[in-house]
């Protein structure tokens, strides 16, 4: 059976996915992997990408690609999503990602980001989703992708300037953060979702990425995180506040030593459980259920064809 293996090269975290693909069309993971290394740390302020972030992200896409072949994958996609797209030396990165894992490194379009992503989420909730629909929210760290569609069919996607490390070197100076400070967060993701349009009202909310896994799992104090427990779960909007009320009163250093917390995400989620709590509020819904699988599922999906 063929191997494939996707990389997802985030302003945050790296993730490998190797997968096998069943009879049925449907992709089984053989290895999952995720590596924080801030690739985007700064660049909302510099414009650029930083010798640390690049370094530490090089590292882990090089052990990754090492990892992916020696599980037998036929080929590596590697995709780069918000920081990479922002800095003005994302070809630097580029070039120098190619050298260390021998593949090439694409930097996906805020709306093909969008897209991808939304064909992960149909893959397991849009037969379940009814006539109105599925709206995933994927909040990652430097952008926010809400997409609406039917089944596979994309209806409506947008990609927005905001995420949790972007909106944490933007508002945030306190530890823990000012109330000042959370509504500063708040009120920049208000302005971002302004001019979206409304959505039906039955629409099914799937949240999507490491900010929302995480909130899912600190809610239900997974430790060690275990996707298997995470995909499919139900993230009420009082799990939500119950968790960013928490999150915003403690400290880092103690809000990494939370059950379900990776600890180098201590420093950003915050920002992100406030990101993800003012959509859900502005969408008018009770919570969202949780994917697991994002970008890199995606991908795979939607090219296994080209690429097997």
């Amino acid at each position: 059976m063929s191997r494939l293996a996707a990389v997802d090269v985030g302003t945050n975290s790296v993730l490998l996915l190797v997968a096998e693909r069943g009879p049925d069309g449907g992709l089984r993971p053989v290895r999952e992997e995720v590596e924080i290394t801030r690739l985007g740390r700064g660049v909302d302020r510099t414009g650029v990408l930083s010798d640390e972030g690049m370094e530490a992200t090089l590292e882990v896409l090089a052990r990754f690609a090492a990892l992916a072949r020696a599980d037998g994958a036929r080929a590596l996609v590697v995709l780069a999503t918000s920081a990479a797209r922002d800095a003005r030396n994302g070809a630097e990165f580029l070039a120098r990602a190619r050298e260390r894992t021998g593949a090439t490194v694409e930097i996906l379009s805020g709306a093909e980001e969008a897209r991808l992503s939304y064909l992960a989420v149909a893959e397991d909730f849009a037969a379940e989703a009814g006539e109105a629909g599925l709206l995933a929210i994927d909040v990652g760290g430097g952008s926010t992708e809400l997409v609406h569609g039917r089944g596979r069919t994309v209806l409506f996607r947008v990609s927005l300037d905001i995420g949790s490390v972007r909106l944490t070197e933007r508002c945030v100076r306190s530890d823990p953060p000012s109330a000042a400070e959370q509504e500063a967060v708040r009120a920049a993701v208000r302005d971002a979702l302004s001019t979206l349009p409304a959505f039906p009202a039955e629409v099914q909310v799937v949240g999507v990425a490491g900010t929302v896994t995480s909130l899912f799992a600190i809610a239900h104090a997974i430790e060690p995180y275990d996707g298997t427990r995470v995909h499919g779960g139900w993230l009420s909007m009082d799990d939500v506040i119950r968790v960013r009320t928490r999150l915003c009163a403690l400290p880092v250093a103690e809000r990494r030593l939370m059950p379900g917390m990776q600890p180098k995400r201590a420093d950003v989620l915050p920002a992100g459980a406030l990101l993800f709590e003012t959509a859900l509020s502005h969408l008018g819904a009770r919570g969202a259920h949780v994917s697991d699988r994002g970008l890199r599922w995606g991908v795979l999906l939607d090219r296994w064809e080209s690429l097997g």
